[in-house]
Formats: C-alpha cells, structure tokens, sequence
C-alpha cells in the first residue's frame, strides 16, 4: 500500500510539470461539468423538506383530501382585506368587490384557477367575513409549482392588482402561494451576500495568518473548484433524482466547503512549510508533507462524509435528504485538498511565500510562545483545568432549561414579509386557529352518508377540549364511506397544544363513530398542525437514532485512527460536553435575549451532526499529532509538543472555520441564524477550550494508559543490560486468537451476504405485489446486525492485524455495498412501476376560516 502510495503522490507532484498537469485536469473538469449541468437552482426542492414522513397519517389525510378536492393542484392565494375607521366595515366590502372585479376580469393573470369571495359565493360569508366585518378573505387558488417563476410572477401580479384596488383599506396577500413566494424571495435576497461575506472573511483571515497575497489565494481557488464541481454534480444527480437538494442545503454548502477547505489547506501547507525547513527540493517536501497529513485529514473527511451518510437512516425528509449532497462536496474536498492544492502551491514556486519567504512563514505558523505557556499550564496542574473547563460547559448547559422548538415557519423570517403581515392579521380578526383549519377525515366499511355517525362525530368533536368550532355538515367520498369534518382549533396551529391535540381529537373522533355504529373505523387528520405533529415524532425519533449512529462512526475513525479503545471513549465525552454547552448557550441567547419562538425544529440534530462530525477535527490533528511523538518523547512530554506544533495552525483552522459559519447569522432566516450561531460558538469552544487545554490535561492524567491498550513503545525509564533469557514463545496462542477472529470475521461477512441476499429476495417478492412482509422484517433485521457485527469485527482486526488506514477504510466500506445496493433496488423499483412512486410534494391547505 506505501509504495503504491509513493508512486501516485510522484506522479501527482514530482515536478512543475506534473502539477500543471493536476491543476489543468481540475480546472478542466469543473469547466466541463459546469457546462453540461443544470443551474443548480432549477433542481432545488423547498417543498419536501417541510414535509412530514410519506407513510404518516397526515400524508395520507392529505391524499386523501386533495383526491376529493376540485382545484387539488392549485396552490391558494388569501387576499386579507382590512378597513380602518367608522365605516370600515363597508370600506372593506366595496374593496373586496373591486378586487374580486380585477382578479375575474380580462386582466387578470393567466394561473388563476378560480376566485371564492363574498362576491362570487356569498353563502361563504360566514367562513370570509371577520365577527365584526371589518376584514374579508379572498382565496385565490394559482395553477402551477410555487417553485416556478411564473408562479411568483403570478402572485406579485396578485399583490399588484389587490394593492391597486384596495383604496383607503389594508391590503396584504398571504397563504400558502404567499407564503412560498416570500421565502424564495427571502433566501434570494441573502445567498449573494452571504457568498460575497464568505471570501471577504476568509480572504482577509488568511492573509492575517500567512501575510502572503498568493498563499492567501491558493485556498479559496481550490474551495471555488471544489464548489463548482460538486454544485455540477450535485444538479446532475438532483435532476435525475437521486439526491434532493434545498435552498437551506445549498447555504449551508457554501459555508461547510469554506470551512473544511481552509482547514485542509492550513494543515498540509503548515506541513509544507516545515518540510522546506529541512528539505529543499520542493516537489519532494510537498509530498512529505502530504504524506505526513493524509492520516489525519482523510480522517477528518470521513468522518464528516459517515456523518452526512449517517442521515439516510432518518425518516424526516428535512434530515435524510440534507446528508447526501453536502457528503459529496466534503468528499470532492478533500480530493481537491489532496491534488489540486498542492499542485496549485508547487505551481507558483517560491513566489507563493512573498513577501517574507517560507522560513519566515513556518515559524509563524508554529505559534510556539502562546502554545508553549498553554502547554506548561496543562502541564503544571491538570487536575484543576480539566475541572475548570468542565465546569464552564455544565454551566453553558444550564441554558437548556428553556428550551424550546417551534413549527411555526413565518415566525423563522428574520425580516418583514406581506405573508407574514398577512397571517398576523387572520390570527387577529378570525382567531389563532382559523390560520390553519384542519380536516378530521372518517373512514368506515359502511356508508356513512344515511346514518347518525356523521352527527355525532360532529358534537364530539365540537365538544372536544381545545376546539373552536367545526364545520356544519361534512363532506363525504364518492361511496360515502369517508367523511370530511373541518376543525378548527382554540391554538396557535403550529404552538406545542395545537400539536399536542392531534392524538386526543383522533381518538374522540373514533370513539363517537364507533358508538354510533361505524365499523372498522379509521381516523386521520389532515392540515398544518397535523403535520407538524408528524414531523415532530419523526424527527424526534431521527434525532436519537442518527445521534447515536454518528457518534458509532466518529468512534470508530478514533478507534481506527489511534488504535485505541479508551481514547475515543473520552474524546466522544469532551465532544457531546461541548454540544450541549453549545445548545444551552445558543438557546439562551436566541429565546431568552433575542426572543425567537423557539429553536428552529431542525437545528439541533444538524447541530450535533455537523458539531460532532469537524469539532472532532481538531482531536483527530491533536491526537495523531500525539501519536507521532510518542515514537521519541513519554506521554507527557509528547502530548505538550503536540500541543505546540499544531496550537498555531490548528487554532488558526478553527478560527477560519467558526468565521465561515458565523456568516449564516447574516441570512434572514431563523434556522440558518441559530445554527449558524450555534456552529460558530462550538466550533471556538472545540477549538480553544477543549482541543488545548480539555484533551491535553485528560491525557497528562490517564499517562501511559491515555492509547489503551496501546502502549508507548520507548522505555520511559533507562534500564540496565540484562542477561539474555530465553523467553517463551506466545505466537502459538497468538496465532489462535487472530486465526479465530479471522475465521469469524469471515463468517460474519458470508452471513451479511446471505442476508442481504434474502433480503433483496424478499423485497422483489414484496414489489411483485404480494407481500412476505414478516420475511423481509427478519431479512431485514438480520441483515442489520451481520452489518453492525461486520463492521465491528473489522475494527478488531485492523487493531490486532496493525491494518493501514487505507485496507481497513476498503474493507469497512464492503459493508456498505449491501445497504446501498437495497437503496439502488429500490429507486429502480419506483422507476420500473414495481413500487408505486412517492407522491409529489403538494402545496399546503390554504389558511381560511
């Protein structure tokens, strides 16, 4: 493996020549992709995101309503009309009638499917008209996908045309058209600024710390081709529909590519710069410095790539289809890290150093003076700064006492929007629960249309706690077996009693109609707050399993890296300390001092993901580092040198890192500003608490033991000659041990092959359509524990074999194969009719009494 090695970083960097040639390649790539690639803005999908599971009940309530629902496939505008004054009441109705007369006349926009007014369906009035008819509804329904341009087209013809016609009344244009429209104008607004602010940062960070214009540049050309050749791959497979990609994803992309770039490149130049104090020849120090960093920094990457793959176990479309993309652009990365970069700095020469030339630029980036203090102070009394430090974070933590999630997606606009406005106005005059209706949908073998279920479904749901008012008649099916109650409840929709009523108005519901003499009862419900309760168990349930899987693999990098069992178990603990020092801070101060409704429903597992996954970058550089000078130096001297000679670079990489992320607070977008603010914050802890003075102190207290069961190989004490002793040969009890765990390790690997072989069987039988469906379960479940005891087997055998990096990773990665095989059968299942397509994302009900 180290030959074959050598020979491809000779080839990739053995002269000027060589490295043009890299560079060309890339630059030529990026180039070609960027050309046949869709605009990566035409692929993104905003609406699945938002969207609860595809199996909830809500999902299916919402099929079902939309199947029995004319204008299914429009999306509706509400017009909120509001008159101010003594007559306002008749001001509204005059400015309702000549709106209604625009948006129905020949003037008016193409998409409009129909227009429901006190003017053209007076019986609406009750559900139009406010209690003391001041304000009126006008719904709009719009043809066509929010996601399109002629649809906002549409809508600003909407706000147009109402705004003309309103006159002396209060004219704002809300609903779910309204809504879609304001936030791709939201995002729109940012993404330029936000791009622009990342450069600037970066470029102004680096020139700070290598005080060079070239070498300055050379990290942010190599994060630009990164960028445009995953932002190409990605479109590609986003367009085929392999990967889904959202406007938040692409964000939070540009940042992440930023971030990990710059630390790559502040890592292997730094190596370079040391490499040139004792080698010479350029092209041979650039590849031992690579050589030197490639442990490390293909750790890193993996660990970020398994984290983001880690996702796909998630339910939640917010969280499983985020991992993908954003795994390819860390993947491309690091790719670009290891080629193009170092071909790049080979390329300029020694002109990549002006003005103050290379010696000059490797002492700075050693940082040695501050590093060394912070070492002698971990050295002097490690006791008292693992303790201090620890009792800073559990204090941080503290800010977890008041928090909260909110499903309330207008209240994530960090900036004004008529949407916004527009709903503001609803909850007012209609009340809080008329934002969002829901639809209590009854299911029955018997036709419910001729017999007293329908009443007394209706009283009971009237007289549930937490109702306002319910519909007078429902609406049945074709075959009256299904009906359709309109509920509308006393709560915000999107607050946590609104949330909390789902459960309870399903079960009041079934319990009314089977007292009534239904069978075979079934009850879902459909509308905002329903699927906001959906997504919630969803990403409940996703945040606790995808916690738990990354913080299998971050484990098993460290085991894999350090070829220690110990040592990943107290760097994994500093990690999840300093996530929720990181939560309680940021909850702190985003509700208690700025006021938001609560913690965007997502930003704490992407928080722990993307936390976890780099925060444990900087163990990964400390601790190899660690390793390498254990070969000369005790523990305690090695963990202090390791210490100083990355404190400067290492520190330098988190700041530029933390910087990146800091950006995303610029977006007006609740979300993207906590988590961007909750990135920053735990990436600087990560970086200045726990990396320097946390994990240092934990290691000079643990001393020989800190690599368990590795030991230091050098003597920590000068011994005398001994007389030669003839010793006991133990590799015949060796030989047993690792002949066993080979002969099981092999065993393992036929049975996750066997399995997932059933497994596959037993899904084409499912698809072909009748169902084994327990088979496939046992398949399944069998197949998931031969996968877990596969990779763990692999492990134990790379510790006892001293297995390379590189063998362990491919032999890892064959357990893969099968999962994302069954996924690959899967998705051809869909395309081949086999399994029914998943249904596309549908517009959201629309706001109305």
């Amino acid at each position: 493996m180290k030959p074959m090695y050598s020979r491809a970083l000779r080839g990739l960097l053995g002269s000027r020549k060589h490295a043009a040639v890299v560079v060309a390649f890339w630059v030529l790539l990026a180039g070609l992709l960027a050309g046949i690639a869709p605009a990566l803005e035409s692929v993104e999908d905003n609406a699945s995101a938002n969207l609860p599971p595809a199996a909830s009940d809500s999902m299916k309530a919402r099929e079902l309503v939309r199947a029995r629902t004319p204008d299914r496939d429009a999306t509706p505008a509400v017009v909120v009309v509001r008159g101010e004054g003594a007559d306002a009441a008749e001001r509204t109705r005059e400015a309702v009638a000549r709106i209604t007369s625009a948006l129905t006349g020949p003037d008016r926009p193409d998409r409009i499917v129909d227009v429901v007014s006190t003017v053209t369906t007076p019986g609406a009035a009750p559900e139009l008209v406010s209690r003391d008819r001041d304000t009126q509804l006008i719904v709009v329904p719009l043809s066509g996908s929010p996601s399109d341009e002629p649809f906002r087209n549409a809508v600003d013809e909407v706000r147009a045309l109402a705004s003309d016609r309103a006159g002396p009344t209060d004219v704002a244009v809300t609903g779910p058209a309204g809504i879609a429209t304001d936030t791709v104008k939201v995002f729109g607004g940012g993404d330029r600024t936000m791009l622009l602010a990342t450069v600037l940062l970066v470029l102004v960070v680096l020139l700070a710390i290598y005080r060079s214009p070239l070498m300055a540049l050379v990290p942010l050309l190599a994060v630009g081709v990164a960028m445009r050749v995953s932002e190409a791959i990605g479109a590609l497979l986003a367009d085929a529909g392999i990967v889904t990609v959202s406007s938040q994803t692409a964000s939070i992309m540009t940042v992440l590519l930023f971030g990990v770039g710059t630390d790559y490149a502040l890592i292997i130049t730094a190596r370079y710069r040391e490499a040139l104090l004792d080698e010479p020849d350029r092209p041979r120090a650039m590849r031992t410095a690579v050589r030197r960093t490639a442990e490390s920094v293909l750790a890193s990457a993996s660990t970020v790539v398994l984290a983001m793959f880690a996702l796909l176990a998630a339910v939640s479309p917010a969280l499983r289809g985020f991992g993908p993309y954003l795994a390819l652009g860390v993947a491309v990365m690091a790719l670009v890290a290891f080629t193009f970069l170092p071909a790049l700095v080979l390329l300029l020469g020694g002109g990549v150093f002006w003005p103050g030339g290379a010696g000059r630029a490797a002492e700075r980036g050693r940082g040695a003076g501050v590093w060394h203090r912070v070492a002698a102070l971990v050295a002097r009394a490690p006791a008292r700064v693992a303790a201090a430090v620890v009792a800073l974070l559990v204090v941080m933590s503290a800010g977890l006492l008041g928090y909260q999630e909110s499903f309330d997606p207008l209240s994530g606009f960090r900036a004004a929007t008529e949407s916004e406005r527009g709903q503001r106005v609803v909850r007012e005059e209609f009340g809080p629960g008329e934002i969002a209706p829901g639809t209590v949908v009854v299911r029955s073998r018997d036709d419910l249309r001729a017999g007293p279920v329908p009443d007394a479904v209706t009283a009971a749901l009237a007289g549930a706690d937490g109702v306002a008012r319910v519909g007078e008649r429902p609406r049945f099916g074709e075959d009256g077996r299904t009906a359709f109650h309109e509920v509308v409840l006393a709560h915000d929709p999107y607050g946590t009693e609104a949330l909390d009523a789902i459960g309870p108005l399903k079960e009041t519901a079934r319990a009314a109609a089977e007292t009534a003499g239904a069978r075979d009862v079934t009850v879902l419900v459909a509308g905002e707050t329903a699927q906001s309760a959906d997504i919630r168990a969803a990403l409940d349930r996703d945040t606790v399993l995808v916690a738990l899987l990354v913080l299998a693999v971050v484990t098993a990098v460290l085991v894999l890296l350090l070829r220690s069992l110990l040592a990943p178990l107290y760097l994994m603990a500093t990690l999840v300390l300093s996530f929720l020092a990181t939560l309680g801070a940021t909850t702190f101060l985003t509700l208690t001092v700025l006021g938001d409704e609560g913690i965007g429903n997502r930003v704490t597992a992407y928080v722990f993901v993307f936390l976890v996954a780099l925060g444990v970058d900087y163990n990964i550089f400390i601790m190899s580092r660690f390793k390498q000078e254990l070969r000369t130096l005790p523990p305690a001297e090695a963990i202090g040198a390791a210490l100083t000679r990355t404190g400067g670079v290492v520190s330098s990489a988190g700041l530029i890192l933390a910087a990146t992320f800091a950006v995303l607070t610029t977006q007006p977008i609740r979300e993207l500003f906590q988590f961007g603010f909750a990135m920053a914050l735990g990436i600087l802890l990560d970086t200045f608490l726990v990396r320097p003075l946390l994990v240092p102190a934990l290691v000079r207290l643990l001393g020989d033991r800190a690599l368990w069961p590795t030991r230091p190989e050098h003597p920590t004490k000068p011994t005398a000659p001994a007389a030669p002793a003839v010793p006991a040969d133990p590799s015949a009890g060796s030989a047993a041990r690792t002949g066993l765990l080979l002969r099981a390790f092999t065993w393992i690997a036929v049975v996750e092959a066997c399995t997932w072989a059933g497994l596959l069987i037993g899904m084409y039988v499912k698809y072909v359509p009748e169902t084994t469906e327990l088979g496939v379960r046992v398949f399944g479940a069998l197949h998931g524990a031969a996968f877990v005891a596969y990779v763990l087997l692999t492990l134990l055998v790379a510790v006892r074999l001293k297995w390379g990096p590189g063998r362990t990773t491919l032999l890892a990665l064959l357990a893969a194969v099968p999962p994302f095989a069954t996924v690959a059968f899967e998705l051809w299942a869909r395309r081949t009719g086999r399994l029914p397509a998943k249904p596309a994302p549908a517009p959201r009900p629309a706001p109305a009494p």
